[in-house]
């Protein structure tokens, strides 16, 4: 399994605290079990987001690969 690059535990990150703040402001919840759904919900969408944030080299090795693929010449013997 790669290791996340430093975009992905940056984005992860920023989500997980701007929506736990945003959920707490808006739910105004005061229980015990409310804030621990809500941080829950942000460590889901933290994860979410940090695994679909693109790598960078994922898509330019794609690419070449591609490429390669259809510069072949069929050559016959």
């Amino acid at each position: 399994m790669p290791r996340p690059t430093a975009a992905q535990l940056a984005y992860g990150s920023c989500t997980v605290v701007f929506s736990t703040l945003a959920m707490l402001l808006l739910s105004q919840t005061s229980s015990g079990l409310g804030i621990i759904v809500i941080a829950l919900a942000a460590l889901a969408l933290g994860l979410f987001v940090a695994w679909t944030v693109p790598v960078p080299g994922a898509r330019a090795a794609r690419a070449d690969r591609r490429v390669a693929d259809e510069d072949r010449v069929p050559t016959s013997l």
